[in-house]
């Protein structure tokens, strides 16, 4: 009979040593060519962030305004 609580390794709680933790998601479409060329990359999901904090930061020190 499987533990009802789960496995006790799943109930660690996860520590980093970001300024700040990554709780929240972000979800956007993409084509196929580029999800696959993501999928391809070793770390996909930091690469991503990476990208999204340099245009973040390119945004922030131009005058443009994407909203």
């Amino acid at each position: 009979m499987p533990n009802p609580k789960g496995n006790p390794e799943n109930l660690i709680k996860l520590v980093t040593d970001r300024d700040e933790p990554l709780t929240e998601t972000v979800t956007i479409r993409v084509p196929a060519s580029i999800k696959q060329k993501l999928k391809s990359l070793d770390n996909h999901a930091e690469f991503c962030r990476q990208a999204i904090y340099k245009a973040l930061s390119e945004l922030e020190t131009s005058d443009e305004d994407f909203t």
